[in-house]
């Protein structure tokens, strides 16, 4: 099991949003079978059994064991990630753009940005996976509070020009074998989560 998977097939992605298979999912991360899981969200086996092929079908859940039960033969399953995120890539025509409109200030930027991120990490780590290998990737997550807005526009001013410096000094564009990398650094307010 994944710790995180990414949806890409619009099928997949429209399984996944179901209220019903979306909880199934997470009942999931522990295999279970339709009947166990029945007993669970208060649905007959059918039904539920019905819910389970087609997240079976967009390889949102895989089965773990077969059992023999009397006449029958028990499936149990497992999600094939303890979470999921959903790509851009399953909107295809409607999928955000951050090159249709960059402006580095627009909360709407940062979300195409973000889009972006999510599709092009999805499709190496898909790629990775099938290949049976790692993606090199590096991230930052931190929070700073700042005192005043101009505090706030300074740092921005600054994280830009250090980043700038950065990109200059290892930028290569005639490196034989080099591999470009996408930087994206983000600054945005912080959200309380919700209890």
């Amino acid at each position: 099991m994944f710790d995180v998977a990414v949806i890409e097939d619009p099928g997949a992605a429209e399984a996944s949003l179901d209220p019903m298979r979306a909880r199934l999912l997470a009942e999931l991360a522990e295999p279970g079978s339709a009947s166990s899981l029945a007993a669970k969200v208060g649905l007959p086996r059918q039904k539920v059994n019905y819910h389970l092929r087609t997240l079976e079908k967009h390889g949102l859940v895989e089965l773990v064991e077969e059992r023999r039960k009397g006449n029958f033969t028990e499936r149990v399953l497992r999600a094939s990630a303890a979470s999921y995120v959903i790509s851009p890539s399953a909107l295809s025509a409607v999928q955000p753009d951050p090159d249709k409109a960059p402006d580095r200030l627009s909360a709407r930027w940062l979300l195409a940005l973000a889009a972006r991120l999510i599709k092009e990490v999805g499709l190496l780590v898909t790629g990775a996976t099938k290949a049976g290998k790692k993606v090199a990737t590096f991230a930052l997550d931190a929070e700073v509070r700042f005192a005043s807005g101009a505090d706030r526009a300074a740092f921005a001013e600054e994280l830009a020009h250090a980043v700038a410096t950065l990109v200059s000094k290892y930028h290569d564009e005639n490196a034989e074998g080099g591999r470009p990398h996408r930087v994206l650094v983000a600054v945005h307010p912080a959200v309380k989560e919700q209890q």
